[in-house]
C-alpha cells in the first residue's frame, strides 16, 4: 500500500499536494544475495501505481479552484543493499529506475463532481523514466515498511497538445504543466506474500537457523 504526497511548486497557485492511498496494484519480487548474516544484496522487478493528488486553489489559498488526480504505472527495477539481521530485522536502501508505461489524469470540480477523466500509453505527458532513491525497514515475518523520493519531476513541463485542456493548471490550454513542478515521495507498507526459508550461508554457520 502506498501513501504519497508530491512536492509542488506553480506560480498562480497555492501549494496544494494532499494525501493519495493506493493499494493497488503494486507487486513486487526480489532476489537476495547475502554475504553473512548481517549484510546483503538485493534486486528485482516491479509495478508501481504511483502519482499524487493537486488541490488548484488560489494564489493565497483561500478558494479551491478545481482538482487534479495524477496516476502512473511504472515499471520498475530496484536494487540495494541490506545491513542487519538478514533473517529478522534489517535496513535497506537503494535506487530504482521506473519506466511509466500508463497515465490517467482526472479533473474534479469544487464540489466533487468528476469533470474530466482519460488516460494514454506511454505518455508524453510524463516523462520517459524516472529516478528514484528508497529506504527502509524489513522486520521478521515480512512486513515491511520503504520511505522513496523521485528525484525525476512527474510530469513534463514542455508537453504541448493541440487539444485544449478544459482545466489546465497553467493557465495555457496548449501547455497544461507549465510552470508545475512536482516530485512524487511516499511511505509504503508491504509484506512478502513467499518467502524462501533457504540462506546460502546456512552451512558456514551451524548455530544459525
Amino acid at each position: 500500500m502506498i501513501f504519497s504526497w508530491a512536492s509542488t511548486t506553480h506560480p498562480t497557485s497555492n501549494e496544494g499536494a494532499v494525501l493519495r492511498w493506493a493499494p493497488v496494484f503494486n507487486f513486487q519480487t526480489l532476489m537476495n544475495y547475502d554475504l553473512g548474516r548481517a549484510f546483503g544484496f538485493t534486486g528485482g522487478i516491479a509495478i508501481r501505481n504511483q502519482g499524487y493528488i493537486y488541490d488548484f486553489n488560489d494564489v493565497d489559498g483561500s478558494q479551491l479552484q478545481f482538482k487534479k488526480k495524477f496516476r502512473t504505472y511504472n515499471l520498475g527495477l530496484p536494487v540495494g543493499i541490506k545491513i542487519g539481521n538478514m533473517d529478522g530485522y534489517h535496513v535497506f536502501g537503494g535506487y530504482e529506475f521506473e519506466l511509466p508505461f500508463h497515465y490517467k489524469e482526472k479533473t474534479f470540480d469544487t464540489d466533487g463532481s468528476q469533470i474530466d477523466k482519460f488516460n494514454t500509453w506511454f505518455s508524453d505527458r510524463q516523462q520517459k523514466t524516472m529516478h528514484t532513491f528508497f529506504a527502509g525497514l524489513q522486520m521478521k515475518g515480512g512486513t515491511q515498511i520503504k520511505f522513496k523520493y523521485y528525484l525525476t519531476e512527474f510530469h513534463n513541463r514542455d508537453f504541448t497538445t493541440t487539444t485544449n485542456d478544459n482545466y489546465p493548471p497553467s493557465g495555457d490550454p496548449n501547455q497544461p504543466y507549465k510552470g508545475l513542478t512536482s516530485n512524487v515521495f511516499y511511505i509504503a507498507l508491504a509484506w512478502n506474500i513467499n518467502k524462501n526459508n533457504y540462506r546460502h550461508y546456512k552451512s558456514q554457520w551451524s548455530d544459525w537457523d
